[in-house]
């Protein structure tokens, strides 16, 4: 599918806290919207998917958490992020947790043959196992899409896996320490994700990095590539508003010149915003600074590409 890089913007609200838990992060959309972003990007409404209930009950097999309400879920949202892809337009799915990455790739993998470029601070590379008192998909859900963990999420409607290990990319992470310690298995050991950590890229300059580990996506024979953020990606000082924190992280400015290189790619296809808790932001300033960052690195050039 050829893309326009002037493609109407589309945004789909997915509130889903299934993956997490009603902590808040259900209400980033409304405080996007608060804030002017889709206003500001001129974006069409495509439209509210609606999450089933939170039930707090564990699969007896698996321990995850609302393990079949995710699956229904993955299937809904793929459906109308399909519509808006088949449509030439450019879908912004606005969470929710993490685990709609799995509705947002579920549909890519239906379509073709596309990439992931995983921008967030943690590597979400869990099992169920080392996830046991949790049991939260949005800590697996990485693992999920490149077929490691329950087969109920890993291979919807026989697809297994969502996307190829080796066409993602994951940037910006910074939770090694903490997932070896909590048991986690080790993408870097088990995959072959290629994995850069803040450190890694921090070392090459972060936007070079993007530019950089962009090239090598592009590569290979993909369709595109879908880009997710989760936004504990931010530094701490300034990004507090979510519920796992941890020290460091991006600047907002950083975050807009990767956005700014990845969207300048004819091959860029989509885009999911995460974890963002408004509970959290007491004054809506973080709202507002978000969406300044996220509207720079959405719009960067007034060129288009066939």
């Amino acid at each position: 599918m050829k893309i326009n890089r002037l493609s109407k913007f589309s945004i789909i609200e997915a509130p889903s806290i299934l993956g997490l838990k009603p902590s808040g992060v259900e209400l980033l959309p409304y405080a996007l919207r608060n804030a002017g972003f889709h206003q500001q990007l001129n974006a069409d409404y495509e439209g509210y998917v609606t999450p089933p209930a939170f039930n707090s009950q564990r699969d007896p097999q698996t321990q995850v958490l609302n393990l079949a309400e995710i699956e229904t879920y993955s299937r809904l949202l793929a459906e109308v992020v399909e519509s808006v892809v088949q449509s030439n337009r450019f879908p912004i799915v606005l969470g929710g947790d993490c685990s709609i990455l799995i509705g947002n790739m579920l549909t890519l993998r239906r379509l073709g043959h596309y990439g992931l470029f995983f921008i967030d601070g943690h590597a979400d590379f869990y099992q169920p196992s080392a996830a046991a008192e949790i049991a939260e998909a949005s800590s697996m859900d990485l693992a999920i899409v490149t077929g490691y963990g329950p087969e109920h999420l890993t291979n919807i409607d026989g697809l297994k896996p969502l996307v190829c290990e080796e066409d993602v990319i994951l940037f910006g992470d910074r939770d090694a320490e903490i997932a070896q310690h909590e048991g986690s298995q080790d993408v870097r050991i088990i995959s072959q994700i290629a994995a850069h950590d803040l450190a890694s890229i921090r070392q090459i300059g972060v936007k070079k990095a993007a530019s950089t580990l962009l090239e090598q996506l592009l590569s290979k024979s993909l369709n595109g590539f879908w880009i997710h953020l989760d936004v504990d990606v931010l530094n701490d000082d300034i990004m507090p508003a979510v519920d796992y924190r941890m020290p460091d992280g991006l600047s907002f400015a950083q975050l807009t010149d990767v956005l700014q290189v990845l969207i300048a790619s004819p091959k860029a296809i989509g885009i999911d915003i995460t974890i963002f808790n408004p509970k959290l932001d007491s004054d809506g300033s973080i709202a507002q600074a978000l969406t300044q960052a996220l509207v720079a690195g959405l719009t960067p050039v007034s060129e288009s590409y066939s």
